[in-house]
């Protein structure tokens, strides 16, 4: 897999690719939007914690398929309010720290999930031989 930023468009602002090339014969994982429920069904407080959450979530999904954050192609992730950006980014850079290609990357601001305590959802698309 490539990164790919056309030097015709602005840089990235953030940490995340304009595009990933993926090449053929790799594996594909999907993950479900992930919400920042812990397996006992607690929810932190706050977007960061919630978005750590959801990204731990997402590992353990890509660990069963013997993948990690380095697969990862695509985030794509939603926040009830512009406020939770911050938090959702922090925990996002966090989870890629040392992951030398960045996954292409969307974040939406939406009006609310199922339940009003929800803050972030994320999901996931990964790619690995």
């Amino acid at each position: 897999m490539r990164a790919l930023s056309p030097s015709s468009i602005r840089p990235p602002f953030a940490a995340y690719s304009h595009g990933v090339e993926v090449v053929a014969g790799l594996r594909w994982v999907a993950t479900s939007g992930q919400l920042g429920l812990a397996a006992d069904g607690s929810l932190p407080d706050g977007a960061h914690a919630q978005a750590a959450q959801c990204f731990a979530n997402c590992a353990a999904i890509l660990a069963e398929a013997g993948m990690g954050p380095a697969d990862v192609v695509r985030i794509n992730a939603f926040v009830t309010d512009r406020s939770h950006m911050a938090g959702y980014m922090q925990a996002r850079d966090e989870w890629l720290a040392g992951v030398a290609r960045l996954p292409a990357s969307t974040l939406v601001i939406v009006s609310g999930f199922t339940r009003p305590e929800f803050l972030v959802e994320v999901e996931v698309t990964a790619a690995a031989p």
